[in-house]
């Protein structure tokens, strides 16, 4: 690990040298795109691109904590390069992710929780999983407007640095699909819309009957405080996808590097989380809770939080 970090440790304007996996994210979708649209449909290479699509969300919501570089411009240009991969503009973390959910941790008024009763109410079952991505967009594309708007008048030259990012996004679909219309759906446009879906329904995964109840920052702060709010994952989803199942730690430390998480949680968190929370491994969370939960009550998660505070 030492001779790693000292290899890459002169990249320049790098804040973090494990962020060389990032890079090689970036680099590798667009040329598992180029390759397929050239050479035509390869199943195994197609499974890659997906599990990519995922990589490049979760390095859009570390890059939004944590600026993966030192120099104002080079992040700017990670931002549009993310905007093309990802094929949604990524100033939108800042309302959604950091001024929102961030902010208020899945309490009341977290307008992406997932316990609203027109969301179905207290859920965590297959049909949630997949419908949480729309109701989740349906909430928070009017919080965009109302940002963007607010932004226009406060910051024109950041508003106008967000519309670039959706002339990038829409000019980028057009340019495909007019170079070939059916390769641009299989190839770039399905497999990032199957990125969006899991970048959304990540929120369901970590926080579904989860305790949304909002604690204050001084409780949170003691070290007998109990943190129910979100559901953690081990196993192979953190070194793949830069800890993203460590959520805790992030939520309690969200301008800590990725990289940071593994320690902080098991230090600081693990233990002040209900056993319930804490998951072996995201694979077969998904496959308990959401396939033979259909068939098995007992495999089924309960919600911890109280009925009378649900809305």
């Amino acid at each position: 690990m030492g001779l790693m970090q000292h290899a890459f440790a002169g990249l320049p304007g790098l804040r973090h040298w494990r962020d060389v996996q990032s890079l090689a994210y970036l680099v590798a979708l667009p040329l598992l795109v180029a390759w397929q649209w050239h050479n035509g449909f390869v199943w195994w290479l197609y499974a890659a691109l997906l599990f990519l699509t995922l990589g490049i969300g979760v390095i859009h919501h570390n890059h939004t904590h944590l600026r993966m570089w030192r120099g104002r411009w080079a992040n700017r240009v990670t931002d549009y390069v993310l905007t093309v991969l990802q094929g949604h503009p990524t100033f939108v973390f800042w309302p959604a992710h950091v001024g929102n959910h961030h902010r208020f941790r899945h309490g009341p008024q977290d307008l992406a929780r997932t316990y609203q009763p027109a969301f179905g109410g207290d859920t965590n079952n297959l049909w949630g999983y997949l419908v949480h991505p729309l109701q989740a967009a349906w909430v928070l594309y009017p919080l965009f407007v109302r940002w963007l708007l607010r932004l226009r008048l406060s910051a024109p030259g950041a508003f106008r640095y967000c519309m670039g990012q959706y002339v990038l996004w829409v000019g980028s679909w057009a340019f495909f699909l007019v170079l070939d219309w059916q390769k641009a759906l299989l190839f770039v446009i399905v497999p990032q819309l199957h990125g969006l879906h899991w970048l959304l329904a990540t929120n369901y995964l970590q926080h579904a009957h989860a305790d949304g109840r909002p604690l204050s920052r001084a409780q949170r702060q003691s070290p007998h405080a109990v943190l129910n709010y979100a559901r953690n994952f081990q196993g192979w989803v953190n070194p793949l996808l830069f800890n993203i199942g460590l959520h805790t730690a992030h939520h309690e430390h969200p301008q800590a590097h990725w990289s940071d998480l593994q320690r902080l949680h098991c230090e600081h968190y693990q233990h002040r989380v209900a056993p319930a929370l804490n998951e072996a491994g995201l694979l077969a969370y998904m496959g308990r809770v959401f396939v033979l939960g259909l068939v098995w009550p007992k495999a089924r998660t309960q919600s911890l939080l109280p009925p009378q505070d649900i809305c």
